[in-house]
């Protein structure tokens, strides 16, 4: 018998979903429109299909009750390819007993990469250097232009311990940082890292780096207040999720000279479009879209990684990767 899966693009990087329209028991439904689908575009697609089993997504797709409701009481899973979970109404899913899955694992090591470089070039001011070669300003060499800050022996403030933090944390050593790291959930790990209270991370760290998931505890973790604890040198670094940082503070912080910098791969609205007057004439700022796991190899393991998900719950067995606190099999 063949199970409906609904996939929310048209295409995804590496082999994963042409493995999986190519069974013999899958037919793939695919959402075939530009940008972004909304909820309701993907309950219309859902409901013509006549119901579907499975639904194949995004981080960044809303899965709401509705969407949840068009897909038919023989929805089992909704298999995310993104280690965030936020986009889906998870409350709404287990109610209808839909196991959800995500990809941990398979980005960490890329997206640690990613957070140290935005590291690097936040805090030494590489974005307004080469805006300066671009444009033809570099005239002559002065020891006082491009002045940044230092990042190696610098003390390094990790919010959240989890895979990706842990994974900074050891790229982190090589250059010689102080490591403080602040998560009331996350392990124990001895030699790595000193646990410490949020309060004390905040006041003592040079750089501070996000790396939670957004819930309703984490969002605006970082708002004015915390701001205003940092040191007036420190940059502050999030490539977890853009509304665990209250951006108007921010913006506003590096504006007033608060702090010196910060490098975003996430923001409060994505994509952005047109609208990033307020990142560009930002000082400090050092701003990529959203690409903490953009490569080949991790883009398609993550792909691979959602597809076996959904194999494994529509076969019968227990998803490889649920979401934390989610069931692993249908209810």
């Amino acid at each position: 018998m063949k199970r409906r899966v609904l996939c929310t693009r048209d295409a995804l990087p590496g082999g994963g979903l042409v493995r999986l329209a190519s069974r013999a028991d899958a037919d793939v439904v695919r959402w075939t429109g530009t940008g972004k689908p909304e909820p309701a575009e993907l309950a219309e697609l859902a409901g013509r299909s006549g119901g579907v089993s499975a639904i194949l997504a995004l981080g960044n797709d809303r899965i709401d009750a509705g969407l949840l409701d068009a897909a038919g009481p023989g929805l089992r899973v909704v298999s995310l390819a993104s280690m965030g979970f936020d986009g889906v109404d998870q409350r709404a899913a287990a109610e209808r007993g839909v196991v959800v899955t995500h990809t941990p694992g398979v980005l960490a090591e890329t997206t640690a990469d990613l957070a140290f470089a935005l590291i690097l070039a936040a805090r030494r001011g590489l974005g307004a250097a080469r805006d300066s070669l671009r444009s033809g300003a570099w005239d002559v060499f002065r020891m006082e232009d491009y002045l940044g800050l230092d990042v190696h022996g610098a003390p390094l403030g990790l919010i959240g311990f989890g895979q990706i933090g842990q994974a900074v944390a050891r790229r982190a050593t090589g250059f010689g940082m102080r490591l403080l790291y602040h998560d009331p959930f996350g392990p124990a790990v001895d030699g790595l890292a000193a646990a410490v209270g949020l309060k004390r991370l905040l006041a003592e760290s040079d750089i501070v780096s996000l790396h939670v998931p957004l819930t309703d505890a984490t969002r605006h973790l970082i708002g004015p207040a915390e701001m205003r604890a940092m040191k007036p040198t420190a940059t502050l670094v999030n490539t977890s999720r853009g509304e665990v940082v209250d951006e108007a503070a921010l913006l506003r912080a590096l504006t007033e000279g608060a702090i010196a910098s910060a490098g975003l791969d996430v923001y409060e609205r994505e994509p952005r479009g047109a609208d990033v007057a307020d990142l560009a004439g930002c000082p400090g700022l050092f701003a990529l879209p959203h690409i903490g796991s953009a490569t080949h190899a991790t883009r398609a393991a993550m792909v691979d990684l959602a597809v076996d998900n959904v194999l494994d719950v529509l076969g019968g067995r227990p998803a490889r990767t649920p979401v934390p606190g989610t069931n692993a099999v249908p209810a």
